[in-house]
């Protein structure tokens, strides 16, 4: 069994350190493929009008940044993933979660100054749910909603017009506005208090309603093994089956167009015993012993399923 206390503190690490930092398989024919290996702009349809995938504009962004930005790119491989997600300079986009704007920062410079960019903080009366947040840490999380125009307009010049919201405050203006909505790494939480809160489903309603017709939505998320119990990839341990994202997404009027090998990795095999902050770059209770953190080291980071879905309800 989990100890409580210790994924208390992974959790708690890990939504602070946001602050601090492929093998296609086309499932929709109707939405043209891109090419993440090759540096040409790449095309795609939506709306009925052509939409560039500019690899060689996102390289650059992703580039601009500091070492210590760039330090995990190996790991979470941006300009393949946004690729992957048909993001374009000039697009609306809907971030989940933006933390620390460690993605945040990447699409601002990618979508420019023609763009929108939108950061979806959890509600407000979710944070009391983790149960180990002070009252001083959950204001501190609260705040950032508020905050997320302020912290693009600090990435640089010509940046997207942006505004924060929850899920559940989302301006109805933006309705049917919005090309993308990305979820990386974000939808474990979300998973977790479902059945408390309906966490999930509104969410991913949100999502739907943000969206443009044929709109897309991209997921990137820590899978846990098929085979593993439901209840231990409810998103306690950072975990979910790719069979209950899928059909999560389809309840809520999706469908799914693609999926990619771009994030996965074959080492993480978690047991029933196993946090997903017990890899890099957390450690969490792994940290302190030189045999456990070399183990994890070898596995690296998280084994994670990428998805592309499309609004079709």
């Amino acid at each position: 069994m989990l100890n409580k206390s210790t994924i208390s503190i992974a959790i708690l690490s890990a939504l602070i350190g946001l602050s601090a930092c492929t093998e296609n398989s086309s499932k929709d024919a109707s939405i043209e493929s891109v090419d993440t290996e090759s540096p040409k702009t790449q095309m795609s349809e939506q709306d009925n009008g052509v939409v560039s995938v500019d690899t060689t504009a996102l390289s650059a962004a992703v580039n601009s940044r500091s070492e210590d930005e760039k330090a995990r790119d190996e790991a979470r491989h941006p300009v393949e993933t946004l690729s992957f997600f048909r993001v374009a300079p000039g697009m609306s986009v809907a971030e989940a979660l933006p933390g620390g704007g460690w993605y945040s920062k990447i699409l601002a410079t990618y979508l420019g100054e023609k763009g929108q960019l939108h950061g979806i903080n959890y509600n407000e009366d979710m944070w009391p749910m983790f149960g180990f947040f002070s009252e001083e840490a959950m204001q501190s999380m609260i705040a950032r909603t508020a905050k997320f125009p302020e912290m693009i307009s600090e990435f640089g010049e010509k940046m997207p017009s942006a505004s924060g919201f929850t899920f559940a405050s989302a301006p109805q203006e933006l309705f049917g506005t919005v090309d993308r909505v990305l979820f990386v790494r974000a939808l474990h939480n979300l998973n977790r208090f479902e059945g408390e809160a309906g966490t999930m489903t509104q969410a991913l309603k949100t999502a739907h309603q943000l969206l443009k017709e044929d709109g897309l939505v991209g997921v990137v998320q820590h899978e846990s093994p098929e085979a593993n119990s439901d209840e231990w990839a409810n998103g306690g341990a950072g975990y979910l089956k790719k069979s209950q994202v899928i059909k999560a997404f389809t309840d809520a009027g999706f469908e799914l167009v693609d999926e990619s090998n771009i994030n996965a990795n074959a080492k993480d095999l978690p047991s029933e015993k196993d946090i997903v902050w017990r890899l890099p770059p957390s450690y969490n209770g792994t940290a302190d012993d030189p045999e456990l953190k070399a183990a994890v080291d070898a596995i690296g980071e998280s084994n994670r399923m990428t998805l592309l879905f499309k609004k079709v309800g």
